[in-house]
């Protein structure tokens, strides 16, 4: 499989791009349940249980902060390419503004994912 370069990457909080931004991360997992009992050999076993996502972006302060405590719908693009985008619900959680006099003013934001996560197919 080609690398992709993460330079046409972008977030987007209900359809409009979030501008400044420079990298996102994003954590979808799922819980393992383990169902080990007597009957298995002395070897774990699991059944997969309920998964979660959540996140954060972070770049440069251009417009308004997003609102803390507010559910959005968020998409995360890795790329121009169609299929490679994760969107989903997600509640805002954290803003982190940082400033320094010898350089540019940033934000990094945290974020919940609540229900179901469109995953990248691309």
């Amino acid at each position: 499989m080609a690398q992709i370069a993460g330079t046409a990457g972008e977030v987007q909080i209900a359809g409009a791009t979030v501008a400044g931004i420079k990298s996102w991360t994003l954590d979808y997992v799922m819980d393992a349940l383990e169902t080990t009992d007597f009957g298995d050999s002395g070897h774990r076993t699991y059944l997969p249980g309920i998964d979660s996502w959540a996140g954060s972006f972070e770049g440069y302060k251009d417009g308004a902060p997003s609102a803390i405590g507010a559910e959005v719908a968020l998409t995360l693009k890795q790329s121009g390419t169609a299929g490679q985008v994760y969107t989903g619900q997600a509640i805002m959680t954290g803003c982190h503004a940082t400033v320094a006099v010898d350089g540019i003013v940033g934000e990094a934001y945290d974020f919940q994912g609540t229900g179901t996560l469109t995953v990248a197919t691309a």
